[in-house]
């Protein structure tokens, strides 16, 4: 299905990075596992997926020049690293949105730029976003987190508008209360908030990555993964 293409998927160490990564690879994708600091856990993905392990901090240009360097042509970017701090209203920081930013939001763009003068040469890509369910309800982590998911709407809409007619797609996916480490360490994150009555498999996001990485016509466009907590 996704042979011969080179998919590098951010934060992919663990939860829906690593889930989006083992279903490229099955595939037929080459995967690049993207991660800063857990590289015991890199390493097992990429056994996992034949793929390779690639540190670098994804919020910092010259980093993520050095890994699209390194990762070879790039015909599937997944936009999924990112950080969350629950702070409530007043309890964030400058200090504290600059980061949330940096690494939410500020990364998908430098990804994004980095990886297309591939793609419009090969007139072949696609691009995806892991925004969240933050970006249309607010969400149970904080304004900062909120605002850098959103803002990864903007870009995904912006790029799709004007790389339509060079094969290249950009979509967003937002998940809402996945099981994963993020997830299950915010207390105001319950299974009760979702109206189907559990949080969501890690699995049933990476199955949506898989949908839009094979899809050409589906682009510009937000898949809600969240067990019915957001009706879009």
């Amino acid at each position: 299905m996704l042979e011969g293409k080179v998919a590098l998927v951010t934060g992919a160490s663990r939860g829906i990075g690593r889930a989006a990564a083992i279903a490229l690879a099955r595939a037929g994708a080459k995967v690049v596992i993207n991660y800063n600091s857990r590289e015991a856990q890199a390493a097992e993905v990429a056994a996992a997926t034949g793929g390779v392990a690639i540190q670098a901090d994804v919020s910092q240009a010259a980093e993520v020049e050095r890994l699209v360097r390194e990762a070879g042509p790039v015909d599937i970017l997944v936009n999924n690293a990112g950080i969350a701090r629950v702070q409530g209203v007043g309890q964030a920081t400058e200090r504290d949105w600059d980061e949330l930013i940096a690494v939410n939001l500020k990364s998908c763009f430098l990804m994004t730029e980095a990886v297309l003068p591939g793609m419009r040469a090969r007139r072949w890509g696609r691009v995806i976003n892991l925004s969240s369910v933050a970006a249309h309800v607010g969400g149970v982590v904080g304004p900062h987190y909120a605002a850098s998911k959103a803002g990864m709407l903007g870009l995904t809409h912006y790029y799709a508008a004007h790389l339509a007619r060079e094969g290249i797609t950009v979509n967003a996916i937002s998940p809402a209360l996945v099981e994963t480490d993020m997830v299950t360490a915010n207390l105001n994150a319950t299974p009760d908030r979702i109206p189907v009555g559990r949080f969501g498999r890690v699995e049933e996001v990476a199955d949506a990555v898989l949908l839009l990485a094979t899809n050409g016509y589906i682009t510009g466009q937000t898949l809600h993964i969240n067990g019915g907590w957001y009706l879009a």
